[in-house]
């Protein structure tokens, strides 16, 4: 999207547009504005001409126009109907030296999950990659993956939609939060002890048919009905943001939100499993669980919510 249809994408979102105007504060011609209309209508917008000027009446349904639309996060949006990996996509932008991108999906074909796991997703879901280059050492980076859980729970409030977190980021829902909703992949790389890049994949089942997820999981369809999601979407990245912009925000929103916290877990980590009392989460993410021999501190694993003794 060139930078004059980005402005007057982000103005028409505060109200209707007066070509003249427009043009001459932002040093364009009025044909130019009319050529910007025109692009923004082929791509689905629905624009009327009035005496107060231009004014959107509809926006499109899904895509990067869509999300961009009223969008309060500075990220630019790239949209494809189908991906083998959004976060793929979005290494290869990251090479190119992109940032501050989101890359969005309809359908995924071949992403992963934590620990090399495939995972796919039926059209009619939200899969975003966030390509951002934070001023950070790599240890922090778990934090970026919190801050993804937690503004997922968080889009979902306006859905009705009372969503909860288990460590470290899977986003929850349904009775005793047995559901699986949501996931999160986090993948970066590191250059003289800074994050070079860092890409959150976050996937979420929004209008997407029970019948086609795996046993456990759910979607917001079978909850609440198709939702809108390039709403949703632009909910998502704004609330993602502003937790990433104020880091010291991340984990009391975090055990606001969590699942895992009061109960009896079982981690599954590299070095074994650790079963106790799930404590509290520590930064970076650490999850801290009373083990008959002591306090543990996991920073990485696979985490079970058992059944009260």
């Amino acid at each position: 999207m060139t930078p004059t249809r980005q402005t007057l994408l982000d103005t028409l979102a505060e109200g209707p547009v007066r070509g003249p105007a427009f043009a001459e504060r932002h040093g364009v011609t009025r044909a130019a504005v009319w050529k910007q209309v025109e692009a923004l209508r082929d791509a689905g917008f629905e624009i009327e001409a009035g005496e107060e000027g231009y004014r959107v009446v509809a926006i499109p349904e899904y895509g990067a126009e869509a999300v961009r639309y009223d969008l309060r996060a500075p990220y630019d949006v790239e949209f494809h109907d189908a991906l083998a990996s959004t976060n793929d996509r979005a290494r290869e932008l990251a090479a190119e030296g992109a940032s501050a991108v989101v890359v969005l999906a309809d359908e995924q074909t071949g992403g992963r999950g934590r620990r090399g796991r495939g995972w796919t997703g039926p059209p009619g879901g939200v899969y975003a990659s966030i390509l951002v280059r934070p001023d950070r050492p790599p240890a922090h980076a778990p934090m970026s993956t919190l801050a993804a859980a937690v503004a997922v729970a968080r889009a979902c409030d306006p859905l009705g939609v009372q969503a909860r977190i288990k460590w470290p980021n899977d986003v929850l829902v349904g009775e005793g939060e047995s559901r699986k909703l949501s996931g999160i992949l986090t993948e970066m790389e590191s250059e003289g002890g800074q994050i070079a890049w860092l890409t959150v994949g976050i996937g979420v089942n929004a209008n997407v048919d029970t019948d086609t997820l795996p046993a456990g999981a759910t979607s917001l369809q079978a909850l609440v009905g198709d939702i809108d999601r390039a709403a949703f979407v632009r909910r998502l990245l704004t609330l993602f943001h502003d937790l990433t912009a104020d880091p010291d925000t991340v984990l009391p929103a975090w055990r606001e939100r969590a699942s895992t916290l009061g109960r009896q877990v079982r981690v599954d980590t590299p070095g074994g499993k650790v079963v106790g009392h799930a404590l509290d989460v520590e930064f970076p993410g650490a999850l801290v669980v009373e083990t008959p021999t002591g306090e543990r501190r996991v920073h990485a694993g696979d985490c079970e919510h058992l059944r009260p003794v």
